[in-house]
């Protein structure tokens, strides 16, 4: 059964295992060598764009495969988003010649629509941003307007801008930095 609504909680709680598990204890967080440890192979493919990634499930093996030509930021962000969906969803039944279950990502998957978007998308921002990472960075000053300061957070988090913009907004808006 799906969940209702996203499950910020819960996710907080896995990416802090991951990253005791890991003994990451600064970013940039090896999101590749964190999803190959899990018992996932991480392929890069070219897809024409139309999928930025995609969780295969068969037996006891998972594979993400990423977009090629997205940038290599992008790619950090979908293997993070992929690897959420292993661990916090069953995936959906595709049948071809055999069975196996698969979760995309598409263009869809950054809408706010399907819940288990959302928290593999809430996911991989906290796996790639911890919030206590953050915390630390930010403890003297942070102008969330300035773009220089943003900039260089994204290049020490090697995420992009943009995720690192959200990221900021959502914690600081929830108070926990």
């Amino acid at each position: 059964m799906k969940p209702l609504r996203a499950r910020y909680s819960k996710i907080e709680h896995i990416v802090q295992d991951l990253l005791r598990k890991h003994a990451i204890t600064s970013p940039p967080v090896p999101v590749h060598d964190i999803a190959k440890s899990e018992g996932t192979t991480v392929d890069v493919h070219k897809f024409n764009k139309e999928i930025s990634g995609l969780l295969l499930r068969t037996g006891d093996r998972a594979i993400i495969a990423v977009e090629k030509t997205q940038t290599p930021t992008r790619q950090r962000f979908t293997v993070a988003h992929e690897l959420g969906h292993l661990l916090l969803h069953n995936g959906e039944e595709l049948r071809v010649d055999t069975q196996f279950k698969l979760n995309m990502r598409s263009p869809q998957s950054s809408t706010a629509e399907d819940i288990e978007e959302i928290d593999a998308n809430a996911f991989a921002a906290s796996l790639l941003m911890p919030q206590n990472f953050l915390r630390k960075d930010v403890a003297d000053f942070l102008d969330i307007d300035d773009a220089r300061q943003v900039l260089a957070l994204s290049k020490r988090y090697q995420v992009s801008a943009q995720a690192m913009t959200i990221r900021l907004v959502n914690l600081f808006s929830l108070g926990r930095i």
